[in-house]
């Protein structure tokens, strides 16, 4: 079973998301929106397929990383989640939360490594 299959995401606190979006798209060229920035990207082996990379800050309060402490999350793309989580589960992995689907944006779910780093998996 294929398990993760590339990047779907960086996410990271800081005192001012919005300062933090200006500083990158002016001085690095990042086209930030609301929500940070889509970096979109063909498939390597099926280039028809394209697939994206989110770059996103948070505020430094967010919950959103819990229950890990750590200022960055990192979501991995992951096919077939369903039964990945399974398999997760029985080799021990601690799984945050059940497995939620959103329409246009695909299937969430988040574990934690064996330090306390929220992961966040994502099958789209």
């Amino acid at each position: 079973m294929k398990k993760v299959t590339g990047i779907g995401g960086i996410f990271f606190k800081c005192d001012d998301p919005k300062q933090m979006k200006d500083w990158y798209a002016k001085n690095l060229g990042l086209p930030v929106e609301d929500y940070g920035t889509n970096f979109q990207w063909r498939d390597f082996d099926d280039p028809e397929k394209i697939g994206s990379t989110v770059w996103s800050p948070f505020k430094k309060d967010t919950k959103h990383f819990e229950p890990s402490k750590k200022d960055f999350m990192i979501n991995y793309r992951v096919e077939n989640i369903e039964q990945l989580v399974e398999q997760l589960k029985s080799d021990g992995v601690t799984i945050i939360d059940e497995i939620v689907s959103y329409e246009g944006y695909g299937k969430f779910v988040h574990i934690l490594d064996p330090e306390g780093n929220a992961i966040e998996l994502w099958e789209g």
